[in-house]
């Protein structure tokens, strides 16, 4: 069954559903800073639009891409600032 989830106030949405690679979310984000927390290890990649992203333990933000994934470890917090629409899929593992 494919869940649907709502965060900050609707500005990020995203679509659950499980398939031969597990837990998958597809979403998209509007433009602003969020903060997330993780509980499994996430390897998130963006599909459209941008993110830069500050991951646990650095002291920089980094810039990512369509195509470009990051790997988020599990029980962390990480930081994304959105400047335009960006679409996104998650995998966890």
């Amino acid at each position: 069954m494919i869940k649907v989830n709502e965060y900050f106030d609707g500005k990020v949405k995203s679509l659950a559903l499980e398939n031969k690679e597990g837990l998958v979310t597809v979403g998209v984000m509007e433009h602003g800073e969020y903060e997330f927390g993780t509980s499994t290890v996430e390897y998130m990649t963006v599909i459209s639009g941008g993110l830069t992203v500050l991951l646990p333990e650095k002291s920089e933000w980094k810039d990512y891409g369509p195509f470009e994934t990051f790997i988020v470890d599990k029980d962390t917090k990480f930081k994304v600032k959105v400047d335009g629409q960006t679409a996104y899929k998650c995998v966890y593992k």
